[in-house]
């Protein structure tokens, strides 16, 4: 088994993970409210910090469309993204992984719905932003 989890381990320290891509990810175990299980995730860590760290900042999403919605949800079309069903990308949900936990890659977000990503990380984190989400 331990041999299973380093190939697993050194094949995704050689993929080239990118801010914006849609992956599966095993989220468990969990405390209380937080996302778990393999569900989809959106890496926003920079591309330095995934090319050269063994883990990946990433946000979790649901298919719980009908959540609150919050200026920290960005609406993904299933169609678009290679997800199974409509989704949202729950920015208050941000949480460090090793990239162990990835699985395969679903699909990438373009670069204006990042703007909007990069909008709702600012007001999850409380940062300064000019940007409307």
């Amino acid at each position: 088994m331990g041999e299973l989890s380093f190939r697993r381990s050194v094949s995704f320290l050689d993929t080239n993970v990118k801010r914006g891509d849609i992956y599966y990810a095993d989220l468990s175990p969990v405390v209380g409210s937080e996302q778990g299980g393999v569900r989809p995730v959106l890496i926003v860590q920079n591309d330095t910090g995934n090319r050269y760290s063994p883990t990946v900042i990433a946000a979790a999403i649901t298919s719980q469309v009908n959540k609150a919605r919050l200026p920290t949800h960005i609406e993904l079309s299933s169609k678009k993204y290679g997800l199974t069903k409509d989704s949202v990308v729950l920015l208050e949900q941000i949480r460090t992984l090793d990239k162990r936990r990835l699985r395969e890659k679903m699909g990438r977000l373009d670069a204006k719905l990042m703007e909007k990503v990069d909008s709702a990380i600012a007001v999850s984190f409380g940062l300064p932003n000019d940007r409307l989400v």
